[in-house]
């Protein structure tokens, strides 16, 4: 079992360290991702932040992001690599396989750098050497607060760690408003408040960000492309490539999306399947007892949280709405049985 000195231990002297996390990073992952990084050069480390994919451009002005990799394959595949082979530390955060960091994973796993995992989702994947998961955890920003405490450093935590620890944890609980929200939460959203953080810029550079056209295609969704089935308390929405393009998409516009149909009085489960060109990327919500992550992972190759997980399917868009159509069915006693909570926690 990981115990905080084996890390404090392995950090005691200055270390080549290489941090990522998971494709399309949400305020949670780089959030993380940053605070960390932020860290442990005030410890003296070097530091490298990879993503493995781009991210929505309303988390850029996180301390940090201008020497964030982002791995692009065609084009820093052997910096990347040479990167992640000269690391003596590798940390993963916020995901619990490697899959999720696309081509990247193969290499971390044959890496001979100490790998340290720090995440909260469901069933990890046993890689880590170090291995600090906690399922229960609203978010991977809250167990970066705690490892850096518990190593004795929380006054190292000045303005701009904190307020990439507070993006992660305020997006992960949904604003403070899913079960997830814990006593601890709101202790730790204490510590960063004396610390400095400005709550109200952070939430305002997040949500109230986005482009005339990201609101349009809202608009659209919401009208055009929302689907009730109310005798499986279900909601869904499917969005085709040509749809992305007419709306102009970037990275992020469609980051929401499938709790505004989870918030229909009456609904249990919501879907959002997306055409990405090379595969349909689906997320998953739900509220009550009703597990997203049991039907991801047993179905479409995904995972992550009881309430809120993703998953992914290479069939055409036409098949992969039909093939989870068909699916409702085996599910209807379940999912108009299930009690009605409050909101589930994000992904």
């Amino acid at each position: 079992m990981s115990t905080i000195n084996d890390l404090k231990e392995l950090l005691a002297q200055p270390r080549q360290i290489f941090i990522t996390t998971h494709h399309k990073p949400d305020a949670d992952a780089l959030g993380s991702s940053l605070a960390m990084a932020g860290y442990l050069r005030k410890k003296g480390h070097h530091v490298t932040v990879v993503t493995p994919s781009d991210y929505p451009s309303f988390l850029e002005w996180m301390p940090g992001n201008s020497e964030v990799v982002i791995y692009e394959s065609q084009q820093n595949d052997a910096q990347v690599r040479d990167l992640i082979s000269r690391a003596e530390v590798i940390f993963c955060l916020d995901f619990s396989c490697l899959g999720r960091i696309n081509e990247m994973g193969e290499y971390i796993r044959a890496a001979r750098g100490t790998k340290v995992l720090i995440d909260h989702h469901l069933e990890p994947e046993q890689f880590a050497d170090l291995d600090f998961s906690n399922p229960k955890a609203a978010a991977t920003a809250e167990l970066v607060f705690e490892v850096i405490r518990d190593l004795g450093d929380q006054r190292l935590i000045d303005v701009g760690i904190g307020e990439c620890l507070y993006a992660g944890i305020m997006t992960d609980t949904g604003s403070f408003r899913h079960p997830s929200t814990s006593r601890n939460v709101h202790l730790i959203i204490a510590e960063l408040l004396d610390a400095g953080i400005d709550l109200s810029s952070v939430h305002r550079r997040i949500y109230d960000s986005h482009s005339e056209m990201r609101l349009r295609f809202l608009g659209f969704v919401l009208k055009d492309k929302l689907t009730v089935l109310p005798e499986y308390n279900t909601a869904y929405i499917a969005i085709t490539q040509d749809e992305l393009r007419q709306y102009q998409s970037k990275t992020g516009d469609t980051e929401g999306l499938v709790n505004f149909a989870l918030s229909i009085e009456g609904v249990v489960f919501a879907a959002i399947l997306i055409d990405r060109g090379s595969a349909v990327k689906i997320s998953f919500r739900s509220v009550g007892d009703f597990s997203v992550n049991e039907f991801a992972r047993k179905h479409f190759n995904g995972g992550g949280h009881h309430n809120a997980s993703g998953g992914i399917s290479y069939d055409p868009l036409n098949v992969t709405v039909q093939r989870f159509l068909d699916l409702l069915p085996a599910y209807q006693t379940r999912l108009v049985t299930a009690p009605l909570a409050v909101a589930p926690p994000t992904a």
